[in-house]
């Protein structure tokens, strides 16, 4: 018992040496702006929140995400349909891509999907 509580304390003791060696040995590195502030995808996050932020691209990142979702459950739907319920299945789907293509033809119609005004 007594040989393993040393040998606890030697191993504690060399382990407090390298770290400081390392400490004194290292690259100092000088910080400055950029090395020390996070990547915020191009935006500087030491400016100010309140910017204002562009309503179409949001719309358009809406878009993608409801039409990546769609083919999400798409192709698992068709991959495990029962054949029994062919025509339930199909007519389902059909009004499924019917309410998304009528939702993007009225907002085309509305003119949210041009980028220049």
């Amino acid at each position: 018992m007594k040989t393993i509580i040393v040998a606890c304390i030697f191993i504690m003791i060399i382990l407090n040496l390298i770290m400081m060696i390392i400490n004194v040995i290292s690259k100092k590195t000088i910080n400055d702006r950029e090395k020390s502030s996070p990547f915020e995808c191009g935006f500087d996050p030491k400016s100010s929140a309140r910017l204002p932020f562009s309503l179409r691209f949001f719309l358009i990142a809406v878009l993608f995400l409801i039409f990546d979702v769609e083919i999400a459950l798409i192709l698992p739907f068709f991959i495990t349909m029962n054949w029994s319920m062919l025509i339930q299945a199909f007519s389902t789907m059909l009004l499924f891509l019917l309410v998304l293509i009528v939702g993007l033809y009225y907002e085309w119609l509305q003119g949210m999907l041009e980028w220049t005004e």
